[in-house]
């Protein structure tokens, strides 16, 4: 039991089946030394609370913060600081990317599809969870066998660790664990929004 509660840890999962209906946070922190962070609010830095691990959470999850009434979601974990960063709605756009990386894809009948190999890419359809519904996407084929997974529309919670599956209509192609994310539509914003702070900042006289 101790292994798998390192594998969840390493793995950064969506959570663990097998503890049954046992509290998930008390389960944890019996083998896992407790490391205490802050929940720090993805708008404006503002330390909301404090936890006893970044690896009790996962992304898109409800945080419980000590004396606050309403609900805040995780969206972003700083594993080396410690930080959970939460947003004050379960539809926050820091949950949702449109933008990932794959480890070394597993394809099932061949390696790769010769569509992807002749052009490099491929529209395919994509899933991370069992039951969510099939997202178009294109994928880029990388020279290490590795994917860029382009999505037809943004994804809520997409989570290093957990495997995209790729389908071409009813057949499975393959998977590759999730490495990387691109940047959420939160962080996309504000850009744009810096983009137009810079366009119509008026330049001193000379």
């Amino acid at each position: 039991m101790l292994f798998r509660a390192f594998v969840f840890v390493f793995l950064q999962s969506m959570g663990i089946c097998f503890i049954g209906k046992r509290n998930f946070e008390k389960f944890i922190l019996e083998y896992l030394e407790p490391h205490p962070g802050n929940f720090v609010s993805i708008e404006d830095n503002k330390v909301m609370g404090t936890h006893k691990g970044w690896f009790l959470y996962t992304l898109g999850q409800g945080a419980r913060i000590g004396g606050l009434r309403d609900a805040w979601f995780v969206v972003d974990k700083n594993v080396a600081t410690g930080d959970v960063f939460v947003a004050p709605s379960t539809d926050h756009p820091a949950l949702y990317r449109d933008l990932l990386r794959t480890n070394r894809v597993h394809w099932i009948a061949e390696e790769p599809p010769a569509e992807l190999v002749r052009d490099k890419m491929m529209t395919c359809n994509f899933r991370f969870l069992h039951q969510m519904a099939l997202v178009p996407c294109t994928l880029t084929l990388n020279q290490d066998g590795t994917v860029w997974v382009t999505l037809a529309k943004p994804v809520r919670a997409l989570t290093p660790g957990q495997f995209a599956v790729f389908y071409k209509g009813e057949e499975c192609l393959g998977s590759g664990k999730i490495v990387r994310l691109g940047p959420s539509l939160y962080t996309l914003q504000q850009g744009k929004n810096r983009e137009k702070t810079d366009d119509v900042r008026v330049e001193p006289a000379t």
